[in-house]
């Protein structure tokens, strides 16, 4: 953050900023209010111009209205399949494309699932490296349900992915 308000041009990223206690939500706001953070040993640093701030946050609580204010909001949606499928062969080339097209296939299934978490890419890249490193090379029942723990998080969504898995590969 000293830096962002140091050095010009400059982007601070203050990723999953939901994920931080209420102090520092409460930091962040002071210096997105003045554009400065005073430090008793070093004085108070202020941005001859303001940084552009970037927060992110998966919703896993709400932030403070005072925060929220100060933001302009942009949803970033799941991509599509032919998206997932591009992320899935740049991020993991040695996943076959066959293996990437399933893996995605099925991921984008499992979001309509409705799902208390539905996975996000994330997920996607970790349910295809976990079965490309299990010498997996076409994503079949067995495998999928001996890997379910790399892309559904809750005992209760693997519950209801569990009874909808054979469908959902063979659709």
């Amino acid at each position: 953050m000293l830096r962002a308000l140091r050095e010009t041009p400059a982007v601070l990223l203050v990723d999953e900023v939901d994920r931080a206690d209420d102090e520092f939500e409460a930091f962040l706001l002071e210096v997105l209010s003045s554009w400065s953070v005073s430090i008793p040993e070093l004085g108070t640093v202020t941005a001859a111009t303001p940084p552009t701030v970037v927060l992110t946050s998966n919703r896993t609580r709400e932030l403070h209205d005072a925060l929220k204010r100060r933001c302009l909001y942009h949803w970033i949606d799941h991509p599509g399949l032919e998206r997932e499928i591009a992320i899935l062969r740049s991020r993991l080339p040695e996943v076959s494309r066959r293996l990437a097209e399933q893996v995605a296939g099925a991921v984008q299934q499992l979001r309509d699932q409705g799902l208390l978490k539905p996975p996000g890419v994330a997920e996607t890249l970790d349910w295809a490296r976990a079965l490309h490193r299990l010498g997996v090379e076409q994503l079949d029942l067995d495998a999928a349900a001996r890997t379910l723990g790399a892309v559904v998080k809750y005992r209760e969504d693997t519950d209801r992915v569990k009874q909808a898995l054979d469908r959902m590969l063979q659709g």
